[in-house]
């Protein structure tokens, strides 16, 4: 399938859905930015330290951990933060535990774009669903935290960490169980997403041209 350039995301929902019966969607920076989730553990766990150890300040070390994220990424953040502040190895596992269970102060907002294209697809009855990788644990909280506004209703959830435990693949596995070819479905991704591990005959939309039409 081409993609022309679109002047909405309703426009660009009509050209996805003409011939669909199902959306599949990723979670991280496809509903939501990924960083909305982290950047509120960072802060929750420089709260933490500082409530236990009483140092470092934690507005310090959430600045430290944001500025880290940005320019370095995930990989290694504990480390970084540990070195620059003396913090005892022992919070390591607070911080990664906070990753997988965190009580969010905030919630964690769907693009609008998207919002947009789950109501049209829910009032054309099409079916809707997540495909959703990394941990199951971490990723079960970041929707238990998102603001849905009645969307969680309609949309089935699959791990896909799960079903390659059971050494199947997790888009064929999902097609099958819900009765749909591989033509009839589109799958939207994040733009740094690695598709080619997909099947080769399934289109898939980077969510980029969504957010950016």
């Amino acid at each position: 399938m081409s993609w022309r350039c679109v002047a909405s995301p309703n426009e660009l929902y009509d050209m996805i859905a003409l011939e669909k019966k199902a959306l599949i969607f990723g979670l991280d920076d496809v509903l939501f930015p990924k960083k909305d989730y982290l950047l509120q553990v960072y802060y929750l766990f420089a709260n933490l330290l500082e409530y236990t150890e009483t140092v470092p300040p934690a507005s310090e070390l959430t600045e430290f951990l944001k500025t880290a994220y940005q320019q370095h990424g995930e990989s290694g953040l504990f480390e970084r933060a540990a070195r620059a502040f003396g913090i005892d190895p022992k919070y390591r596992a607070s911080f990664h535990r906070l990753h997988l269970d965190a009580k969010l102060p905030l919630k964690l907002w769907i693009h609008k774009p998207i919002k947009e294209i789950l109501n049209q697809a829910q009032e054309e009855g099409k079916s809707v669903f997540l495909l959703v990788t990394d941990n199951p644990a971490m990723q079960l909280n970041k929707l238990r935290h998102m603001e849905w506004e009645g969307l969680d209703q309609v949309v089935k959830v699959y791990f896909a960490e799960e079903i390659i435990r059971q050494q199947q693949d997790p888009v064929r596995y999902l097609l099958a169980e819900n009765g749909l070819q591989i033509a009839e479905v589109t799958y939207i991704h994040a733009a740094d997403e690695n598709v080619s591990a997909m099947p080769a005959e399934l289109d898939c939309l980077d969510v980029e041209r969504i957010l950016t039409a």
